[in-house]
């Protein structure tokens, strides 16, 4: 049996035969930061180095990122104990320590790095199985068809990972062999020796290969001869006379149908045909719409007609490619085409400049006043006559003839705040048609309804004899538009004679106290005139009365004053105050 240390020196030296290293020039040496290099894909149980330390130090212990990969002997051997593989891990970072017989560190731990070199282990590959590209007919010797690339997992940038493209097989060989050439570095597809007809052939098969020094890979490309756009549209018919339509057709009627063919390719950019209308249709009232199928053109109605406007059109069309042509070719009049169009007249409605006609005005506007004004055009130019419908309130009259519209009666914006009414334009003569549009009259508050108690005041009541002053709390409403705050009100006794006896005290806007000043009442009947002014503008007031029953239980009913009859009549003074 070879002995050991014959046997590791064996290794080492190995070792440094297949890595090609050497650390100054020694295999084994003191625990200090150390690099190592190995080749991926060498075989396992390899030993990388032999670390020397003097006792305390007894034994290695090796950390970091190991893998299950690297091991270190009690005796300082660092072996490879698996295959490396770059591709999966590039660099490796370890620490080794000296420890002691208790196991203690007693040197290190220093750090090893493994860096792992690269061979040429990977075969190249293509992104995708199969390529497609194009080239137009007629196309120049040099025009690029496109790049096809491929990629190799060993190490970029060395002699591992450099590739090489070349065509192995061409297919069909027509007209001849070596159409297409692929640059050998690059990957880019150019026309190598001639221009293409696709009358020759369609399409062409190419066998592609890549190639590192030591492996190789093929591909399938298909190259696609193109059409090129060398022929115009021609019509079958120059002149497809006059259309006569009435001018109330449809959107999206059609009218005529046109009919252009052209020698390119069938169904591809060179021979499909689409149809602009050139002269006669500066609004945009007709359009074409080309059958995918058979190049025809529909000529449909994309905009309402109009007699009035535009009674005969002469409509001229182009038909062209979506395709660009190719350089000197260009259309001429066999791609023109005309027709001309004849729009009927219909007695039409008459049309309001305006679906809704609004107009604003204050409440107390004297009957008589101009409130606004309507208009509508007759397409034929008959006279108009206007009138109202929906005036269930009587408030508003028209002028037949100006649509000018005015106050007939007194408006009340708390009966109603926006007055809608429907307008009316008859044509005078022909068929007499109408049309309708929609006024809306929008009425603004003035100051004319006077305060008054917000409800009857029922069931209240004063005990006789008074044991001390009584008093009731009532509130006061009004009709007119209120602020965000709300109402108001003030609060006074009606009569000076009143205040020997009561006091009226106000609680907030809306709410006020009256209140007994004495306890020496009579059992009878007592009137409380009180005034409440809403501080409007121009300020009104209301006087309410409060009469009381006084007998052997006192009762208080209060009520809008002179109104018993009517449970929310207003007060019966009611006047503007005197600044």
């Amino acid at each position: 049996m070879m002995p050991r240390a014959r046997l590791c020196s064996l290794c080492l030296l190995t070792l440094y035969l297949v890595t090609g290293y050497g650390q100054e020039g020694k295999f084994s040496g003191p625990l200090r930061p150390m690099t190592f290099s190995i080749f991926e894909g060498q075989e396992p149980s390899q030993i990388i180095f032999q670390f020397k330390v003097n006792p305390p130090a007894v034994s290695f212990e090796l950390t970091g990122e190991t893998n299950n990969t690297f091991k270190i002997e009690p005796d300082g051997l660092l072996y490879l104990i698996n295959p490396l593989d770059r591709e999966t891990r590039s660099i490796y970072n370890l620490q080794v320590a000296a420890l002691d017989a208790h196991g203690a560190i007693v040197e290190g731990p220093v750090p090893i790095t493994i860096e792992v070199k690269d061979i040429n282990d990977n075969r190249p590959m293509f992104h995708q199985p199969k390529y497609e590209g194009s080239v137009r007919q007629n196309s120049r010797p040099g025009s690029s068809i496109g790049t096809f690339t491929a990629h190799d997992m060993d190490e970029e940038n060395t002699a591992n990972s450099v590739l090489g493209y070349r065509i192995v097989a061409q297919t069909p060989q027509i007209p001849l062999d070596g159409l297409f050439l692929v640059q050998t570095y690059s990957g880019v597809f150019q026309l190598a020796k001639r221009s293409l007809k696709k009358q020759d052939a369609p399409q062409y098969n190419l066998t592609v290969e890549v190639s590192d020094k030591d492996f190789t890979t093929l591909c399938a490309v298909q190259i696609n001869v193109i059409d090129i756009n060398d022929q115009i549209p021609i019509f079958e018919k120059s002149d497809y006379g006059s259309v006569t339509i009435p001018e109330d057709t449809k959107v999206g009627s059609i009218i005529l149908t046109i009919q252009a063919t052209d020698a390119d390719e069938p169904f591809t950019g060179s021979s499909k045909i689409l149809y602009r209308i050139t002269e006669g249709d500066s609004e945009g009232r007709l359009g074409v719409d080309t059958d995918p199928h058979t190049n025809a053109g529909y000529v449909t109605v994309k905009k309402p007609l109009d007699f009035e406007t535009a009674a005969v059109s002469n409509i001229v069309f182009k038909a062209e490619n979506p395709e660009p042509l190719v350089p000197g070719v260009t259309y001429n009049e066999s791609s023109f085409a005309k027709f001309t169009l004849i729009v009927t007249d219909v007695n039409e409605a008459p049309l309001f400049s305006q679906y809704t006609f609004q107009a604003r005005v204050s409440e107390d506007v004297a009957t008589g006043t101009k409130l606004g004004n309507v208009t509508a055009k007759d397409p034929e130019g008959l006279d108009i006559r206007y009138s109202l419908r929906g005036d269930t309130r009587g408030w508003l009259k028209i002028d037949p003839v100006t649509g000018e519209i005015f106050s007939a009666a007194p408006l009340d914006r708390e009966a109603e705040s926006v007055y809608r009414v429907k307008v009316v334009a008859t044509e005078v003569g022909g068929s007499s048609l109408s049309a309708v549009s929609d006024f809306h009259l929008t009425l603004m508050d003035v100051n004319d309804n006077p305060p008054r108690l917000a409800k009857e005041y029922t069931g209240l009541f004063l005990c006789h004899p008074l044991s001390a002053p009584g008093s009731l709390i009532f509130e006061a409403t009004d009709d007119d538009w209120q602020s965000f705050r709300g109402p108001q009100f003030t609060f006074s006794l009606a009569s000076e004679s009143l205040r020997k006896h009561w006091e009226v005290s106000k609680i907030n806007g809306t709410h006020a106290r009256l209140s007994t000043k004495h306890t020496s009442f009579e059992e009878r009947v007592y009137d409380v005139p009180i005034r409440i002014n809403d501080g409007g503008r121009p300020p009104l007031e209301g006087t309410v009365s409060l009469p009381g029953i006084i007998l052997a239980v006192v009762f208080i009913r209060m009520k809008n004053k002179d109104k018993d009859n009517v449970p929310s009549a207003q007060a019966s003074e009611v006047r503007p105050l005197r600044s």
